[in-house]
C-alpha cells in the first residue's frame, strides 16, 4: 500500500454506488486535481503514461472508477495490481450501511445500476460481492454513512490537499456601482461615503493605485475605521468558510466608477486578510480603465 504522505502518480476513487463518489471527485477538482469520471479501468494505464509525459500540466490525477463501466468494471482488479508493479497507486473505496445507501437512492429516485429487475437491496448485495476483493485491497477506506457531503469533502480536504495549500481563495474586487453589481459577489461593500477623488482635479486622472490616491482615501475620516473592522468581521466569515470546505469566495468592494475609493480600499484590506492563516488573496479592479 501507499504511504500516506507519499504523492500518487494516481489516485483512484472507487466504492459503492451511492457513497459519495461525485462528491469526492468534486472536492478534488477543488484542490486543483484533474479528475477523470467514470474511467474504464482498461484506461488506467494510459492515463498514468499521460501524467508521466505532462509533467505539470497535470501534476495530480485522479480516476473515478465504479461500477457504471459495467462488465468492463471486473477488470478493475488486475489492473490495479499490475500498475501497482510499477506505479504509485492509491486506491480510495467509498463505503457506507446498506440502509444509508438505500435511503440515498430513494431520496434521488434513481435506481442502482445493478439493480435490473430487482430491488435497491438487491443491486447493493451485488454490488458488494463485486467490490468485496478490491475493498479489501484498497489503501483508504472510508465510510461515509454519517457524513454529509460538505463533511465528506472536508475529510478529503484534510487527506489530500497539499501542505501548503490555502484552505479559501479569497478574491478581493473592486468595481463601479454604475457599472452593475458584480453577478459572482459573496458579499459587498459600498465605499461611496468617502470622499470621491473624482472631484481633485490633481487626482482625477489618476487610480487607487497612485499613492496620492491611495492617501486621499484611506486618510479620510472613517477609513481606516473601516477597513480594520471589516477585516476583523471578514476573519470568522473566512474562517467559516474554510470549515464548511467552501474554497472559493469574491468579495466586492465598490464606489461610483471602480476607479479611486474601491480600488485604493481593496489594495490596503488585501494586506490585512493575507495575515490570515490558511488564506490566499487575489486581487481583481474589474472597472479600473473604463473611464
Amino acid at each position: 500500500m501507499t504511504a500516506e504522505n507519499e504523492r500518487p502518480a494516481l489516485l483512484i476513487i472507487t466504492g459503492m454506488s451511492g457513497a459519495g463518489r461525485s462528491t469526492v471527485g468534486n472536492a478534488l477538482e477543488d484542490l486543483g486535481w484533474y479528475v477523470v469520471d467514470n474511467l474504464p479501468p482498461q484506461m488506467l494505464r494510459p492515463l498514468v503514461d499521460l501524467g508521466e509525459h505532462a509533467g505539470d500540466a497535470f501534476p495530480r490525477i485522479a480516476a473515478v472508477v465504479d461500477v457504471r463501466g459495467g462488465k468492463v468494471y471486473a477488470d478493475v482488479q488486475e489492473a490495479i495490481k499490475t500498475l501497482r508493479d510499477d506505479a504509485t497507486i492509491r486506491v480510495v473505496f467509498l463505503d457506507a450501511t446498506d440502509a444509508t445507501l438505500v435511503r440515498r437512492f430513494e431520496q434521488v429516485r434513481r435506481p442502482h445500476p445493478l439493480q435490473e429487475d430487482g430491488t435497491i437491496l438487491d443491486g447493493i448485495a451485488a454490488e458488494r460481492r463485486l467490490t468485496a476483493e478490491l475493498r479489501e485491497s484498497s489503501d483508504i477506506v472510508i465510510d461515509t454513512s454519517e457524513l454529509n457531503i460538505h463533511q465528506l469533502a472536508t475529510v478529503i480536504a484534510q487527506r489530500f490537499a497539499e501542505v501548503d495549500a490555502p484552505g479559501v481563495q479569497v478574491t478581493l474586487m473592486s468595481f463601479g456601482f454604475k457599472y452593475g453589481l458584480p453577478a459572482d459577489a459573496d458579499m459587498v461593500a459600498d465605499m461611496r461615503f468617502l470622499p470621491n477623488p473624482f472631484w481633485i482635479p490633481a487626482l482625477k486622472s489618476k487610480t487607487g493605485l497612485d499613492p496620492a490616491v491611495a492617501e486621499y482615501v484611506l486618510t479620510a475620516e472613517g477609513a481606516r475605521e473601516f477597513i480594520d473592522n471589516y477585516a476583523l468581521a471578514l476573519a470568522p466569515a473566512i474562517a467559516g468558510y474554510q470549515r464548511e470546505n467552501k474554497r472559493h469566495a469574491t468579495i466586492a468592494i465598490g464606489c461610483t466608477g471602480g476607479k479611486h475609493r474601491s480600488v485604493a480600499v481593496v489594495e490596503s484590506l488585501a494586506t490585512l486578510l493575507r495575515q490570515l492563516p490558511g488564506v490566499a488573496i487575489n486581487i481583481k479592479h474589474r472597472d479600473l480603465g473604463r473611464e
